[in-house]
């Protein structure tokens, strides 16, 4: 009595070769040895494998339906998957990933990414520039416009794999017969051979050359920064569609500023008697001169601030500050006629007792001056 695939997919007669997969896919999963290694199990699995065999192959399922033996007295269902059942329809029932891999592969790949170091100053990495960049990279080969092939000829269809960009393999295992797939060794999986490559590119679709691209830096970039420039890397194997440029922004070092974020940070000193009595300076920042006031009294280690002196912040308005240090030098020597006056200063404010020694617990002149002008 001949056997009723259909019955045993649990499938219509006038099922449609998608429901007979996901009906062999469903079962598959249940029945498969590595999951169930019971032997009533395994006959069980190759009788749906040997039902989808003849379901999926529409000669085949003709012939089932006409009554007649699609296996030629084989022993269809009980003798394993018949001669040359595809081994990726197993793979596809647990992972449903074969089919996706089928089929010749494009030439045309996505080119690399690239990225190029820019050096700027203080003053072009705080308030922004426009530079011109010379970058070494692939390019569209415009004599065959990256299909690889000499002008007037084209790509052939491969004769080992016939185009299908894979070839299959029979082989025995203790499921039966089964087929595996790979690559076309002689097309590489393009399923097309390019007899008469360009001269230009030799094949590869494009050339390597040298172009200028002007670029705008943002302000507010620092040291490390990457900038994307989408579009603008290697075009890739085949013309394929181009990669992206990163440019790594390298901040070189300023002779008097410090960056920190967006704060600028510097450091002056002074003398002893302008920090006392105060004084007026002009400094050089990245706005131009600017006139600081020293307040009478200053102290070392003391910070002024220049509010939006420093660099515009990245994306946003507005700009950090400046802040300036006060070191205040101390004289490391004296003339007769300096120390005497300083001498005068100290009696004058009763800090200093003869014959030039301090009371226990009196600080130094230079440490008691910085209390006198704090009011103490």
């Amino acid at each position: 009595m001949a056997k009723d695939y259909y019955a045993t997919l649990g499938v219509r007669r006038d099922a449609s070769q998608e429901e007979i997969k996901k009906a062999y896919r469903r079962l598959a999963r249940e029945l498969h040895p590595d999951v169930n290694p019971d032997p009533a199990t395994q006959e069980r699995f190759k009788e749906i494998t040997a039902a989808y065999e003849v379901l999926s192959d529409p000669q085949k399922r003709q012939m089932h339906d006409m009554g007649g033996d699609p296996f030629g007295g084989a022993g269809g269902g009980g003798a394993g998957f018949g001669a040359g059942f595809p081994f990726s329809d197993i793979m596809d029932a647990f992972f449903g990933t074969a089919s996706a891999s089928r089929g010749p592969r494009s030439r045309a790949r996505r080119g690399r990414n690239a990225t190029i170091r820019v050096e700027l100053d203080l003053a072009e990495s705080g308030f922004g520039t426009t530079r011109e960049l010379v970058v070494d990279t692939a390019i569209l080969c415009e004599v065959c416009q990256g299909s690889g092939a000499a002008a007037g000829t084209h790509p052939d269809t491969c004769d080992m794999c016939h185009g299908r960009g894979e070839v299959s393999q029979v082989t025995r295992s203790f499921l039966g017969q089964v087929m595996t797939s790979r690559p076309c060794p002689q097309c590489g999986g393009f399923g097309s051979v390019i007899r008469h490559p360009c001269q230009e590119c030799s094949g590869d679709g494009r050339v390597r050359t040298r172009r200028t691209i002007k670029v705008r830096i943002p302000a507010g970039v620092e040291d490390g920064t990457h900038i994307q420039l989408a579009g603008e890397g290697e075009v890739g194997p085949g013309g394929g569609p181009p990669g992206d440029l990163f440019l790594e922004i390298v901040e070189r070092p300023h002779p008097t500023f410090e960056r920190r974020g967006d704060d600028l940070h510097c450091t002056v000193s002074i003398p002893m008697t302008a920090a006392a009595l105060g004084t007026s300076l002009t400094m050089e920042t990245l706005d131009g001169a600017e006139q600081i006031d020293v307040r009478p009294g200053t102290q070392s280690g003391q910070v002024i601030p220049l509010y939006a002196r420093g660099v515009q912040r990245l994306n946003e308005s507005g700009r950090g500050d400046l802040l300036i240090h006060v070191n205040v030098e101390t004289p490391m020597k004296l003339d007769p006629e300096q120390e005497e006056l300083l001498r005068k200063l100290s009696q004058l404010r009763g800090e200093e007792r003869p014959p030039g020694k301090f009371a226990p617990g009196q600080q130094g002149f230079f440490s008691r001056l910085k209390d006198a002008f704090n009011g103490r």
